[in-house]
C-alpha cells in the first residue's frame, strides 16, 4: 500500500524540502499522510480545472510544481484550488524551489531542453545553486533566440548585448530569474535564459553586458513536469501516474 507520506518522502529524496526558499510553502499542502494512493496526478499548477480533471481520472493525490497555498489565506471560499482539493478528498504535495534547485530538477531539465554542453550549477553563495550554466556552439543572437523558441515553442523576448559577437555560454533559470542575472555574468555567461523579465531588467543586462531572453514563465518551467511523472512512476510502478494537461495562460497578440 502506497501512502501519500511514501510519496512525500521520495520527493524529499530528489527536491529536499528544506533546501526551499524562505519565502516558499513547498510540502505537503493539503491532505492526509496516512491516506491511500492508487492513481497520482501531476501538473505545472494546482487549478480548478486541473482539480476537476484530477478528480475524474480518479487521483488521490495531487503533486504539482507552485504550491496550491502560497500567501497567508483566512478564507478558502468554494472556488478555491484547496478547497476543491479537500472536497474530493485528495491531498497535495509542491514542489517549488526545492525542485528549482535540485539535481534533475527544473533548471537542470530546462538546460537539457534547451541544448546546453558541459552544464554546472553556478554556486551562490547562499543556499542551494540555482542558476545553470553550458555552453553552446558558436551563434549570434537572433540564432540562439530562435533555438530557445523552437525548443521551448515560446515567443522569445530579447535584449541582446552581443554587439554581433558570438555566444559561447549560456546561463539558465527557469520562472522568474531575472534578478540572478549578476550572478549569471559573474559566472561568465554571454547570454541568459530566464522565464520573466521586466523593461528595467532588459535595460540592467544591456548595462551589464549580458544578452537577456525571457521565454516564459510557464515555457522554461513545464518542461519538468513529464521528467517529475516519468520519475513518480518508475518509483512506485504500482502507481497509475496521470499527467493533467495544461497550456500556457498567457497568449500573446500583436496587431497585424
Amino acid at each position: 500500500m502506497i501512502r501519500v507520506q511514501d510519496i512525500y518522502e521520495y520527493l524529499n529524496e530528489i527536491a529536499p524540502f528544506d533546501r526551499q526558499e524562505s519565502w516558499d510553502n513547498s510540502g505537503l499542502l493539503v491532505g492526509d499522510p496516512a491516506q491511500q494512493v492508487e492513481t497520482l496526478a501531476v501538473a505545472l499548477d494546482i487549478t480548478p480545472e486541473a482539480v476537476r480533471l484530477a478528480e475524474e481520472a480518479g487521483a488521490q493525490l495531487f503533486v504539482s510544481h507552485h504550491p496550491v497555498i502560497f500567501h497567508a489565506q483566512k478564507r478558502f471560499p468554494s472556488g478555491e484550488p484547496a478547497y476543491l482539493l479537500a472536497r474530493a478528498g485528495m491531498s497535495a504535495v509542491c514542489a517549488h524551489t526545492c525542485l528549482d534547485v535540485a539535481r534533475g530538477g527544473v533548471n537542470d531539465v530546462l538546460a537539457e531542453k534547451l541544448g546546453l554542453s558541459a552544464v554546472k550549477p553556478v554556486p551562490s553563495g547562499e543556499g542551494a545553486p540555482l542558476l545553470r550554466i553550458g555552453t553552446v556552439q558558436p551563434m549570434d543572437t537572433p540564432t540562439l533566440a530562435g533555438e530557445v523558441s523552437r525548443r521551448l515553442k515560446a515567443a522569445v523576448r530579447v535584449a541582446s548585448a552581443d554587439a554581433g559577437g558570438l555566444i559561447t555560454r549560456v546561463a539558465v533559470c527557469g520562472g522568474a530569474g531575472a534578478d540572478l542575472m549578476a550572478q549569471a555574468k559573474a559566472a561568465g555567461a554571454d547570454a541568459y535564459v530566464t522565464g520573466d523579465a521586466n523593461h528595467h531588467e532588459f535595460l540592467d543586462a544591456l548595462q551589464m553586458g549580458l544578452t537577456l531572453l525571457a521565454a516564459g514563465h510557464y515555457e522554461t518551467e513545464n518542461p519538468v513536469v513529464d521528467v517529475l511523472a516519468r520519475r513518480l512512476s518508475s518509483r512506485f510502478p504500482e502507481l497509475r501516474v496521470v499527467r493533467i494537461p495544461q497550456e500556457n495562460p498567457v497568449a500573446w497578440y500583436q496587431a497585424d
